[in-house]
């Protein structure tokens, strides 16, 4: 098992060494490369006994206390979030994502400690919410672990053109996270200059309904006051969406140069899932991310998270219906 274990590693290591934008490979790297760690630290604490107490701690009286432990930030974050943020649904996630883990434990308990006494029927919906739960916290904890790694992944190659994915606006000013795309987005504009590159900052976003002016328009003149060149910034104002933003943007670059490199710029939190709707773009591009508040970011990773779940719908969707049909065909 290991030898395979390590093969499928390394594969789809060297997959995405050349495409590392592919959520599919990637979650199977991930769990791969887990599946190695795990049998390592087994044969270890098989093979030297002074492994195995520490073992049994992280895994019997830890990993609870971890689990109890991120629940309680959670749903603090989510009280923190509603002051700081105001009571929108999107800024309840991470409260409403720690009361649902403690739901699935409480109903985890009570099938180990009182299933043989539940009506059958009762039994098989608790065990399918709590496989259900599991399935969808691999996708969470391969979503965290892989996007934290492609972010590591820093681009190699000198760029001509650096998108700044736009953000919601307030009214006709960039608001703070917006503003850390953008001061992220001078920075690879300085990076690229002493690389000897004039580059061109495209910014990238039409206007809301709430917006007096478009993103485009708004990150531009946060741009011109921060001394960039007026003819190093070229304005798409027309999309709505992320994937818009990279065609949109694409589709400026194609007419303006043949051949380029792209890399573009969104907080650190959005940065993997700009990267795969850059790739159903077709544009070749490293992502960069801006730094954004701590309190900001189980929230915005939970929304993340779930955009990624639409993303793949059909697989989820599929998996779902399989299990829920293997639970209430088998006795």
């Amino acid at each position: 098992m290991f030898i395979i274990l390590f093969i499928v590693c390394i594969i789809t290591g060297i997959i995405l060494y050349k495409e590392p934008r592919d959520f599919i490979v990637g979650s199977i790297f991930t769990l791969s490369t887990l599946g190695v760690f795990l049998y390592l630290l087994a044969f270890l604490a098989s093979a030297i006994s002074i492994f195995k107490a520490p073992l049994v701690i992280i895994v019997f009286i830890g990993a609870p206390l971890a689990v109890i432990f991120f629940c309680v930030f959670l749903i603090k974050n989510g009280k923190i979030m509603r002051l700081k943020e105001g009571r929108h649904l999107a800024n309840r996630l991470s409260l409403i994502f720690g009361v649902y883990i403690i739901f699935v434990i409480s109903v985890t308990l009570s099938l180990l400690f009182y299933g043989e006494h539940m009506n059958k029927i009762v039994f098989k919906v608790l065990l399918l919410i709590v496989i259900l739960s599991v399935y969808f916290g691999m996708i969470l904890f391969i979503y965290l672990a892989y996007s934290y790694l492609y972010q590591r992944i820093h681009f190699k190659k000198k760029s001509e053109f650096i998108i700044v994915l736009g953000a919601g606006l307030n009214k006709d000013k960039v608001t703070p996270l917006l503003k850390s795309r953008l001061d992220k987005g001078i920075e690879m504009y300085n990076i690229q200059k002493n690389n000897g590159v004039k580059a061109k900052i495209i910014v990238s976003g039409g206007q809301g309904v709430d917006e007096l002016v478009s993103e485009a328009f708004a990150m531009k003149e946060y741009l011109l006051s921060q001394n960039i060149p007026k003819e190093d910034i070229i304005m798409e104002d027309k999309s709505k969406t992320t994937y818009e933003n990279m065609k949109f943007s694409k589709d400026i670059m194609d007419s303006l140069k043949d051949n380029y490199n792209s890399i573009f710029v969104s907080n650190n939190y959005h940065v993997f899932r700009a990267a795969i709707y850059s790739r159903k773009a077709k544009l070749k591009a490293y992502g960069v991310g801006a730094p954004t508040s701590f309190y900001f970011l189980p929230s915005a990773l939970i929304r993340e998270y779930i955009a990624i779940l639409f993303i793949y719908k059909r697989i989820n969707i599929f998996v779902i219906l399989v299990l829920t049909s293997l639970m209430f065909l088998l006795n």
